[in-house]
């Protein structure tokens, strides 16, 4: 972790006209400088900065912020990537805080790999660009595949020596060793404890983070050879987890996020051709189908998905396979079949990028749709064969589960009902089936962890949902007082009590105007110093008002709302009950608060709704939610002292 004092160094240093003007062509009007918004289409300059203030502000889509949130939402990296991103920029040396031994074993590892492929991806360009072999046979390659130099520069494309320890003999030489390369899968032990290069004689691929740093290799076999794969990629190491990283999404990363699309391909060759091409929004998952800690990366950028293949078989499975994750996170889908004959490398070289997205305009086609149309001609009239799709259809519009999302399950509910020419009761009651299955496993692996036996505590009743409780003043300052109290204090699973909160809370919930402005004072701190504020932080602040009420809830615990006893019979805490308990009955508070008002929601839809497929649909989110509820009312009976039961 980085140190406060390196922070306030680089926040010091830092100057957010200097860092901006990296970016976007700034002019000086008046006081401020002006430009065109770097994060959204405009003609006229609507971005303001502001030297005396070390601020900017877009008057047309209001991002706001500091040098630090401008580097973050620009290059979408981390706080920390983004202090070390200006520290980098200004030369200025990160202390570290004290790490335990593991996590300081696991830094070095980590650190090594780093200097290791850093070195590696430099000596393989130098191999490319600077010797005859390299010309000969790696630059011819990349020529004949149209590839121009700075195309080549800016994927740090490079060549290993067809010679069996070029590398080895060169990287031992500057003091590597030949148990890191090895595991950093650059060489392998051959006979008589000799080693030789895994990748001699192929095209090399470097494959980077978020940030830029290289994680690892693919490398392409140029000459003919049965008996070798045409392509080997990096092992998982500290460094190298292929199920958490994209090709290309360093260089692309920008122009995803301004487009808010990102388009999928099979291959390295297809990524660097649609940039060559003009289109920049472009991912590779190196021919696996998406995961989960892909679908994280892709989603800080965008939630639209544009799958692109040519309608190899193989191609298209590998295509669909994970892409129920992506729909059960709210991602919108599509697919596009290339004309015959064509991959998205040929194609945008061939038609250039103003018809390729012409086409790709014409051809998208969302997952389920495209599903059932290669399924149905696959099945034929095989009456077993329609069975299984029809199951796997009605599964992979199951997975759809956020309420925000209902219109669009309606939507896949009706088009498959007449596509797949099914019982439209059967299919929503299939439906249902999945959505019953898993919430019942998830119920089941919810119970497997817990402690004890739960205490029974009855349902709120409908009344509840028909009429929910107003914002209850105390409950929320009960959270700023255990945020405040315990959020520094540690936490399984987590970085410490606060991260817990913070994801657990929806800001919008707490409606106290003081009590929201303290909560969003705290994790502001979190953000510019990367420690939590101390208590005597805020009864120190220069608002008398904010010091007088903090004071307060120092001196003693705020009961919780007394609706909560008159509705479900639950009090408050004893005040010596853990901290960990105190604060998960706290959070509880608010996450049935939201359930509630999701119901309630979905509650007054029933009441409106005419159409018979709709409302099973909502209904049946209604009772998920219901379900949901009750499941965190008997989490809540684990922390208090009294349940309805006695009552």
């Amino acid at each position: 972790m980085i140190s406060p004092a390196s922070i306030q160094q680089v926040l010091d240093r830092a100057d957010v006209v200097d860092v901006v003007g990296q970016f976007v062509r700034l002019k000086k009007r008046g006081a401020n400088y002006i430009a065109n918004c770097p994060f959204h289409n405009e003609k006229t300059p609507s971005f303001s900065v502001s030297a005396a203030k070390g601020i900017y502000k877009c008057f047309g889509c209001g991002k706001a912020g500091n040098v630090v949130t401008f580097v973050q939402d620009h290059e979408k990296l981390t706080y920390p990537e983004a202090i070390r991103w200006l520290a980098d920029y200004y030369k200025i040396q990160l202390e570290e805080t004290e790490r335990s031994p593991e996590q300081q074993v696991q830094h070095q590892a980590e650190e090594a790999l780093r200097i290791l492929n850093e070195y590696a991806a430099q000596y393989f360009a130098h191999v490319l660009n600077e010797t005859e072999e390299g010309q000969a046979i790696g630059m011819s390659y990349f020529k004949h595949r149209g590839f121009t130099k700075n195309i080549i520069e800016r994927f740090r494309l490079g060549y290993n020596p067809e010679s069996g320890e070029a590398l080895y003999r060169d990287a031992t030489g500057k003091g590597h060793t030949a148990q890191l390369l090895e595991k950093a899968g650059l060489i392998k032990e051959g006979r008589n404890n000799s080693y030789y290069d895994i990748y001699r004689g192929r095209v090399i691929f470097p494959i980077q983070s978020m940030t830029g740093r290289v994680l690892g290799f693919g490398a392409r076999i140029l000459k003919s050879n049965d008996r070798a794969p045409k392509y080997i990629n990096t092992p998982e190491n500290e460094l190298y987890n292929k199920s958490r990283v994209l090709y290309g999404m360093y260089q692309s990363r920008q122009a995803i996020s301004k487009q808010d699309e990102c388009f999928l391909v099979e291959g390295y060759t297809d990524v660097i051709s649609l940039h060559q091409g003009g289109v920049e929004n472009v991912v590779s998952s190196s021919g696996t189908s998406l995961t989960e800690g892909q679908l994280k990366i892709i989603g800080q950028l965008t939630k639209n998905i544009t799958i692109l293949y040519d309608g190899d078989a193989a191609g298209v499975k590998a295509a669909l396979r994970g892409l129920d994750m992506a729909l059960g996170q709210s991602f919108n889908v599509q697919l596009v079949l290339l004309p015959e004959g064509e991959d998205p490398d040929s194609y945008v070289q061939k038609s250039g990028a103003a018809k390729f997205h012409e086409y790709v305009k014409g051809h998208k086609q969302d997952v389920i749709s495209f599903r059932m149309e290669v399924g149905m001609k696959e099945v034929g009239t095989d009456p077993v064969q329609k069975s299984k799709l029809v199951n796997e259809i009605a599964e992979s519009i199951s997975r759809i589960n956020k309420a925000e999302d209902f219109a669009l399950q309606d939507h896949y509910m009706r088009t498959a009902i007449n596509k797949l020419n099914v019982e439209e009761q059967g299919f929503i009651n299939l439906v249902n089936k999945y959505i019953r299955e898993r919430i019942d496993k998830e119920q089941r692996q919810f119970r497997n962890d817990e402690p004890a036996p739960l205490p029974d505590v009855q349902v709120p009743s409908q009344e509840i949902y028909d009429k929910p409780s107003a914002s209850d003043e105390n409950q929320e300052w009960e959270l700023v007082r255990v945020l405040i109290e315990h959020g520094s204090k540690p936490m399984e699973g987590f970085n410490c009590m606060a991260e817990n909160i913070q994801q657990r809370v929806d800001p919008d919930l707490i409606e106290t105007e003081l009590a929201r402005q303290i909560f969003d004072s705290y994790f502001s701190y979190v953000a510019t110093y990367q420690i939590q504020p101390t208590t005597a932080y805020f009864t120190n602040l220069p608002e008398i008002n904010i010091q007088q009420k903090v004071a307060t809830l120092l001196q003693g615990h705020i009961d919780i709302s007394p609706k909560w006893k008159e509705n479900y019979g639950i009090e408050s805490m004893a005040g010596d009950m853990n901290y960990v308990n105190e604060v998960e009955s706290t959070l509880l508070y608010f996450e049935i608060k939201k359930m509630k008002l999701m119901q309630q929601r979905l509650w007054e839809m029933i009441g409106e709704e005419k159409d018979e497929l709709r409302l099973t649909v909502i209904m049946k989110k209604y009772m998920e939610f219901r379900q949901q509820e009750a499941d965190m009312m008997r989490r809540l009976g684990t922390v208090v002292l009294k349940s309805i039961s006695r009552r």
